[in-house]
């Protein structure tokens, strides 16, 4: 078994009891909806991510969007 560390978050109070109240709905732990979260987050933040990886080969076939510039690739990703 891993080794658990404590964490301590600030946050509104109306944050903390919408919160409270929506994991009170779903009959889960609130400390197990805090670590799906910061795994999905991790997941999407990894770099380069499978989005990534996919686009990167696609690419590499001759595959996907081409852009003439960084503003048009950053316009099509709303960014």
């Amino acid at each position: 078994m891993s080794k658990s560390v404590q964490m301590s978050i600030k946050m509104e109070p109306e944050l903390h009891d919408q919160f409270m109240a929506a994991v009170a709905t779903t009959h889960t732990p609130a400390a197990q909806v805090i670590r799906q979260l910061m795994r999905k987050f991790i997941a999407l933040h990894e770099t380069p991510n499978q989005t990534t990886i996919a686009a990167m080969q696609a690419a590499d076939r001759g595959e996907g969007t081409r852009f003439g510039s960084t503003e048009d690739l950053f316009k099509d990703l709303d960014i």
